[in-house]
């Protein structure tokens, strides 16, 4: 069944989502700079879709959200891709929550789907994850056929904070190979960053496996393990000391999760690493050269 569907924002995501949708069902795009070709207002555009997605970042979606909450059809379902926290330290999913509770249908979807690979035709994997499951059969028809693997999900916050927390966790595998640590050292990183995330996650009153997902896992050793990803090109950057442009989003969340307090931080040896080199480059050999004494110097026994 074609459906209506309405992109917002045409950067990258914005351009994948077209390339995976625009074959198969009516696809028309809204930007913040105006899209060529097109004059109408995004109050003219949002009664026609049945499917809004936001390839926005973070940021603007409160704003955006609250403009389009009295425009959208019965019925609809509004859609997030953004990985980040806006300026008040939320997910899309709480922006969401907050600007449309009960009275519209919303959804986020994450895991591994870099935009240049979609783009290329190859196949990227999600985790969908609804305000109200039974529209799960309007995701289903929305990417079926195309190369974009999407599977019914639970826990949508603990998979948001798995999504976006991962980008904090990736900056240490471009540390770790700018060291020449070695491979044996990624796995020890995936583990533990899997370790903490799950217990941040149940620290929210999220289920311990979520981030044992294409949101945690497969988005983590996507973007921790990509060459061309920018949380990892800033881990190399930040051991040669290129240290004039510390950004992205995991440095976003870095300062969002400390600024609000959003867990206990300090108590995820892996996190504050990472925290205390972005804020403090100066200190990375020292701070990885005490992390890795701790390991050694921690007795562990495994069944």
């Amino acid at each position: 069944m074609k459906l209506r569907v309405l992109i917002l924002g045409y950067g990258e995501m914005g351009h994948a989502m077209e390339y995976l949708l625009a074959a198969r069902h009516d696809v028309r795009i809204w930007s913040l700079g105006g899209v060529k070709g097109r004059d109408s207002t995004l109050e003219d555009e949002v009664p026609w879709a049945q499917v809004v997605l936001f390839c926005l970042p973070v940021n603007p979606h409160h704003e955006i959200a609250s403009r389009i909450a009295p425009y959208l059809a019965e019925g609809s379902v509004c859609l997030s891709i953004a990985k980040g926290l806006d300026e008040s330290g939320r997910t899309a999913a709480q922006v969401f929550e907050s600007v449309f509770a009960t009275r519209h249908h919303y959804g986020v979807v994450y895991g591994p789907m870099i935009s240049e690979e979609i783009r290329a035709g190859r196949y990227g994997f999600a985790d969908a994850v609804l305000s109200d499951a039974a529209d799960f059969g309007v995701m289903h028809n929305l990417f079926r056929g195309s190369t974009l693997v999407c599977q019914q999900a639970s826990d949508m916050h603990g998979r948001s904070w798995s999504v976006i927390l991962k980008n904090v966790y990736a900056i240490l595998f471009g540390v770790a190979d700018e060291l020449k640590l070695g491979k044996n050292m990624r796995g020890h990183l995936m583990v533990a960053a899997i370790a903490e995330l799950s217990g941040i996650v149940q620290s929210f009153g999220g289920q311990a496996h979520t981030p044992y997902s294409y949101a945690g896992l497969g988005d983590l050793m996507t973007t921790g393990t990509s060459e061309d990803s920018h949380h990892h090109t800033l881990g190399r950057q930040l051991v040669r000391g290129e240290w004039s442009d510390i950004s992205g989003e995991g440095v976003h969340t870095l300062q969002m999760v400390e600024k609000y307090r959003v867990f206990d931080w300090r108590s995820y040896p892996l996190f504050s690493l990472a925290r205390d080199i972005v804020t403090a480059p100066e200190t990375l050999h020292e701070r990885v050269e005490d992390y890795l004494k701790q390991l050694r110097e921690t007795e562990s026994c495994a069944i």
